[in-house]
């Protein structure tokens, strides 16, 4: 059971609370509150179907964003809860942090970043954000999800290797700050365990690895017959280690920066939650491994001359002939312009629609 929160954490009271007000519900909190309406919204239930490295229907073991999102969610509860922090907003910036990507992962983002250069771009925290703000429309008497200010803002900063966030210069709570750790230990250990899965990336290839082969020897990966219970105990080592040693050097931060109130946190000009030195570098290290040898594989890589051409005669359909967009859309085109309307429509598409509707 979850002890009083920290000083320093987000609290119903301290918070900026929301756009519009609503009257408080009798059951749950704000912050749960936020986290179920992300849950139950449309572009959350699209992530199973958006590329996370392979592209979903390859295989069922495979991780897609849904899943991703939940593993990213239950690494930030735990830190959240050990730290003292405000675990429900936490599990709802993890759960919402990629409701804004495109189909077919990052090169889909790049692609459409391209069709959109002179409309403004794409980056898929800002649409994160333009998600929960506008296109989700469940409600009457208001647009978007109307989410708490600090859901939004941690959404609107989320950051890592390959997210780099722009707009305000604003600091974002330690919740948010737990999310962008949880996301990246998250992928990384995933992305290594199904590299292994698809025989894209071989044992042999990782002894040089710092955290595989301390992983190795930790859960004797050498008597370990099975190559299944030892790809999935190594990479669960790995995490768990990484997430250990983010919350016992926050732990360390907070203290000796004599941390105290949330107004601290954000006048405070870096990061707070965040690895130490020595398993910064050893992840960077296992980051630069995967991005050489697996995302730039010939085989994930020789994609992206087909998904730049699926989303650019997507993205020309649709412009040409805007009527061949649900209503909802075409509604938008006066107020958000033609280029910006057919961005969201294809942005939020899985994979298989976007390929469905070039058949």
């Amino acid at each position: 059971m979850q002890t009083s929160p920290a000083s320093y954490a987000v609290t119903e009271q301290n918070s900026r609370g929301r756009a519009f007000s609503e009257k408080p519900h009798p059951y749950r909190n704000d912050f749960e509150r936020d986290r179920d309406r992300i849950i139950h919204c449309a572009a959350f239930r699209r992530l199973e179907g958006k590329t996370q490295v392979f592209t979903t229907g390859l295989n069922d073991h495979y991780r897609t964003r849904l899943t991703h999102s939940i593993e990213v969610a239950q690494i930030g509860r735990t830190v959240a809860r050990t730290l003292n922090l405000n675990e429900s907003l936490t599990e709802a910036v993890c759960l919402a942090h990629d409701l804004g990507h495109s189909p077919f992962g990052h090169t889909g983002e790049i692609t459409l970043n391209q069709l959109m250069i002179d409309a403004g771009g794409f980056e898929h925290n800002r649409q994160s954000l333009r998600i929960v703000d506008f296109l989700e429309h469940p409600y009457p008497d208001f647009p978007g999800l109307n989410l708490m200010y600090e859901t939004r803002m941690a959404l609107s900063k989320h950051q890592s290797p390959y997210d780099k966030p722009d707009g305000t210069t604003e600091s974002i709570c330690l919740e948010g700050q737990i999310a962008d750790v949880a996301d990246r230990i998250a992928y990384n250990c995933h992305d290594l365990e199904d590299g292994l899965r698809s025989r894209l990336l071989e044992e042999k290839q990782l002894r040089t690895i710092a955290l595989f082969e301390k992983a190795s020897l930790a859960v004797g990966a050498d008597k370990i017959d099975d190559i299944v219970i030892r790809r999935t105990r190594i990479s669960k080592t790995i995490l768990d280690y990484l997430a250990s040693d983010a919350i016992e050097n926050s732990k360390t931060k907070l203290r000796d920066l004599e941390i105290q109130s949330l107004e601290q946190v954000y006048a405070h000009p870096a990061r707070l939650v965040e690895l130490s030195e020595a398993a910064e570098a050893h992840l960077r290290q296992l980051e630069q491994f995967l991005l050489n040898q697996l995302y730039q594989h010939p085989q994930i890589a020789g994609q992206t001359p087909q998904i730049q051409q699926w989303l650019s005669r997507l993205f020309e359909k649709f412009t040409q002939n805007p009527r061949q967009m649900p209503r909802y859309y075409q509604k938008m085109i006066p107020a958000e312009g033609l280029k910006r309307v057919v961005c969201d429509y294809v942005s939020g598409m899985t994979d298989r629609y976007a390929i469905s509707l070039l058949e």
